[in-house]
């Protein structure tokens, strides 16, 4: 009978369980904020009724429950990995606009802020003013316009909330490292909770922003429009005037704004709420009930060797972060790489190997295409003419009653087809010598040498980058304009349009402690015939990474000028520390590696933080 074979199971098979619990832990978090604030809207005229789920108190829960899952669809739907590299604030602004996405995000945001306006509306007394239908003398029924008011507020708390929401990179999971053996995994939700007050904060800064955006939307945009729709609504059940004329007043007295600014902070306590508990559960550890998340797979290696091979960045960094707590605290899984020689791929070692050195190298390799300019496809043959069967078509005018162009005209077009064939040439530049001398004697018996200073090009440039650069010192504009250090660097280190830092800091991770574990557990050998690449590796991007720090250009609208990037800071530190300890363990067996002394003296060098440089040389 042949043997049967082991399905590997797919990593994603045990990744998607993992998400789904952390997302119905995001859930239960925003389940019990809807609870709290539906039980604030109550009026309390029952004891009973005011906080009881099974009554009204419920009812509004289910809705406010159900603008917070709004959200967190939304970001299920959008979410990436990694710091977002596309560039200056416009940039990013632009090609946010031209995105299917953020309209996307605006219609939720939309449907979430207009749902609970109505239960707000539900929910508030009738001394506040804000039914739709006011009686004044007698019982003539009339359109109230604070709903719409206020309608209009929270839709412009929409417009602001996804303006922040691309500004911010909300959409940006920021996954974590392995953490020592015997460390206890983050307690996600005590995270959440310590979080609160700056959330309140953030909630009534929101609400704030968003009133000057509803008084430009609603007065110069919305007002006529809303109001006769309303009215043609509302005629269907109440006896109202029938003609559309806007009230005399304006609706937003000072008890209107303060209903809008509480709305406006409930409504972005449950967005900021929501989005905080999405981004801390979803990242938590790669662990389940203590274990690795592939533990329960019948082919554990293989299933994570399917998670590595992932083309979609957020399931390799998650497979990658899982290796890396197997490397450093799960002996049992780690002798079972070790001793996973029969794949048909390859041994389990070698694989890993290959990946994450492909990880570490893509680093040099991006540093060694920065700059470059890509190389032009070679082109297409052009086809060869065919052969005419009949006499060329006449192209002549048909009425040739057309008066020629004046030579004016022609001397006109003239000189502008001979500016757009040559732009970098001035009418100057093409004087005679005699010419150009006659000029510079003309410019100086009229101008002083002052003056022609003052309109030398370069002066004019440079006193147009200092005005620009004072502009930069404003919060709005350089968050719009300025190209800083930062965001470069990371982009041309760790790509674009995404840069992941984790990914590489755990694969390094890998490696190293791999390494350093094949002395006691690798009964095979098979580790330190790669123990020599990967000490040379590590030197050599550690080399090429700090001096393309020192060359890397920084963009003139970068004020600070600080060469800082704390995302590739990171790696650097990961790569020396990981090549410190490889070679702090395998510098008695140089000769079996053969390593040079050079080698080594270069580790070391490479492996020391500033103040342990003058201790190696």
């Amino acid at each position: 009978m042949a043997a049967t074979t082991v399905r590997k199971a797919p990593y994603k098979d045990f990744l998607q369980p993992a998400l789904h619990r952390r997302f119905s832990s995001t859930a239960t978090v925003l389940l019990v904020v809807s609870y709290i604030q539906a039980v604030l809207l109550d009026s309390w005229s029952s004891y009973l009724w005011g906080w009881f789920p099974l009554g009204p108190a419920g009812v509004r829960t289910a809705f406010i429950f159900t603008c917070g899952l709004a959200i967190l669809v939304l970001r299920i739907a959008n979410y990436h990995v990694g710091l977002r590299t596309t560039g200056s604030g416009f940039q990013t602004l632009r090609t946010t606009l031209l995105r299917l996405e953020t309209y996307e995000t605006l219609f939720w945001y939309g449907f979430s802020s207009l749902l609970f306006c109505n239960v707000f509306l539900w929910a508030v007394p009738a001394s506040a003013n804000l039914s739709w239908i006011t009686y004044f003398s007698g019982d003539r029924a009339r359109l109230n316009e604070k709903p719409l008011f206020l309608m209009a507020y929270l839709a412009s708390c929409a417009i602001t909330q996804t303006f922040n929401h691309y500004r911010k990179d909300t959409d940006g999971l920021v996954l974590g490292l392995s953490k020592a053996n015997g460390e206890r995994p983050s307690d996600s939700l005590k995270v959440v909770i310590q979080e609160v007050p700056r959330i309140f904060a953030d909630s009534f800064a929101g609400a704030l922003s968003a009133i000057p955006v509803a008084f430009v939307l609603y007065y110069s945009v919305l007002r006529s429009f809303a109001w006769g729709w309303a009215l043609m609504f509302l005629r269907i059940f109440y006896n109202l005037p029938k003609t559309n004329m806007l009230p005399p007043t304006w609706p937003s007295d000072l008890f209107l704004l303060g209903r809008c600014l509480q709305t406006g902070a409930l409504i972005h306590f449950i967005w900021h709420t929501g989005n905080f508990a999405f981004s801390t559960f979803m990242v938590k550890e790669p662990l389940k009930n203590g274990n690795p998340l592939t533990s329960e797979s019948k082919d554990p290696n293989g299933s994570l060797l399917n998670g590595l091979k992932s083309k979609k960045l957020s399931i390799k960094a998650f497979a990658m972060w899982e290796l890396a707590y197997i490397a450093g605290g799960f002996e049992a899984r780690r002798k079972a790489i070790y001793e996973d020689i029969d794949r048909q791929d390859g041994p389990m070692w070698s694989q890993v190997y290959a990946i994450c050195m492909e990880v570490v190298k893509s680093i040099e390799t991006r540093i060694d295409e920065y700059g470059k300019v890509p190389e032009a496809s070679p082109a297409k043959p052009a086809a060869e003419p065919k052969q005419r069967v009949s006499a060329p078509l006449k192209d002549d005018p048909i009425f040739n009653n057309k008066p020629a162009p004046s030579a004016v005209r022609t001397e006109v077009e003239k000189r502008l087809s001979q500016i757009a064939q040559s732009p970098g040439s001035s009418p100057a530049s093409k004087l005679s010598p005699i010419a150009k001398k006659t000029w510079k004697e003309a410019k100086d018996r009229v101008l002083t040498r002052e003056q022609q200073e003052l309109i030398a090009p370069e002066h004019i440039k440079g006193s147009f980058e200092q005005r620009v650069i004072k502009l930069m010192e404003v919060d709005a504009i350089a968050a719009l304009f300025q190209v800083d250090f930062r965001t470069q660097f990371a982009a041309a280190v760790l790509g674009t349009p995404y840069a992941e830092p984790t990914l590489c800091i755990n694969a390094i991770h890998v490696l190293c402690q791999l390494s350093v574990h094949s002395l006691a557990e690798d009964q095979f050998g098979n580790v330190h015939r790669d123990v020599r690449s990967i000490i040379r590796t590590l030197t050599s991007v550690i080399k090429k990474l700090e001096d393309f720090r020192l060359s890397f250009p920084i963009h003139w609208t970068d004020i600070k000028s600080k060469r800082e990037s704390p995302e590739v800071d990171k790696v650097v530190n990961a790569l020396k520390t990981g090549l410190g300890e490889v070679v702090t363990k395998f510098e008695p067996y140089t000769n079996d590696l053969r390593l040079t002394l050079s080698d080594v003296r270069l580790a070391k060098e490479a492996a020391a933080k500033k103040g342990e440089m003058a201790e190696v040389r």
